[in-house]
């Protein structure tokens, strides 16, 4: 069994159930439906609760960020209190686009990361090119109490990933993994300690080889933990029992199939 711990069936349209169904047929195990604004979270629960299979987060990204200042950690932990909500997220920073101003970004992650601290689920974590202020918040953060977290679709640097997971942090791969200009990230994915690894669609977004360009979806994950496989120098069969041993380790409120 594989899980996609990341993915957005919320931009999906009308052919979820052909999506989910696919997905069941290559072996995906469970799926966790990413909340980008709390504000519409209603639509995201709708589909976890759809699905026996699908699961979903509560959270607001970074692009925003500005938008939901008003929601504090109160307001997401409330939230949480639904048996499909699994985690927090997904927040973070995001400086490439810069969509939201970089000091609301920082107060929302915060914010995101007390909520995670709070109730023990794990914090996904969006983060582009702000390795440093990211490594440095989760730092500070962790000062005032530990909490769960997954860098998610990760592509930053060996430092901001090896600085997690000093932190007890975990680092999730998308598609990205399997593009030819990738080699960097599969050379960090080599290294990190088996157990902080987790496999990941960010669908619709990043199809992995073969189908890049193409609309990705949860069933692609297989082929991105092929090439993780080939990277670690281990079975797939090994890359599929570790990352979904490490995903119910982090998701823990999700259950485990009878």
């Amino acid at each position: 069994m594989l899980v996609d711990s990341h993915c957005h069936l919320d931009y999906f349209t009308n052919d979820l159930d052909d999506i989910v169904g696919r997905a069941r047929s290559a072996g995906i195990g469970r799926m966790v439906t990413i909340s980008t604004r709390i504000k519409r979270h209603a639509q995201v629960i709708a589909i976890a609760e759809q699905f026996p299979d699908v699961f979903c987060s509560v959270g607001t990204h970074p692009h925003n960020a500005d938008e939901e200042l008003d929601i504090d950690a109160n307001g997401i932990i409330e939230r949480t209190k639904n048996p499909k909500v699994v985690a927090i997220g997904e927040a973070g920073l995001d400086y490439h686009y810069d969509n939201s101003p970089r000091d609301a970004q920082e107060r929302g992650f915060r914010t995101h990361i007390a909520a995670a601290r709070e109730t023990g689920l794990p914090l996904v974590i969006h983060t582009r090119e702000a390795d440093d202020d990211t490594a440095r918040i989760l730092e500070e953060e962790t000062g005032k109490g530990a909490f769960p977290a997954v860098l998610h679709c990760f592509t930053g640097g060996r430092d901001l990933a090896m600085r997690a997971v000093a932190l007890g942090h975990y680092v999730s791969f998308t598609g990205i993994l399997t593009f030819k200009n990738s080699q960097n990230l599969r050379d960090i994915a080599a290294e990190l300690p088996v157990d902080r690894i987790l496999v990941e669609t960010d669908a619709p977004y990043l199809a992995p080889l073969p189908y890049r360009g193409k609309r990705c979806e949860p069933s692609y994950v297989v082929e991105t933990a092929k090439i993780l496989a080939q990277t670690r120098s281990v079975s797939e069969d090994e890359v599929a029992r570790q990352t979904t041993a490490n995903f119910f380790r982090l998701f823990n409120k999700v259950p485990r199939p009878a």
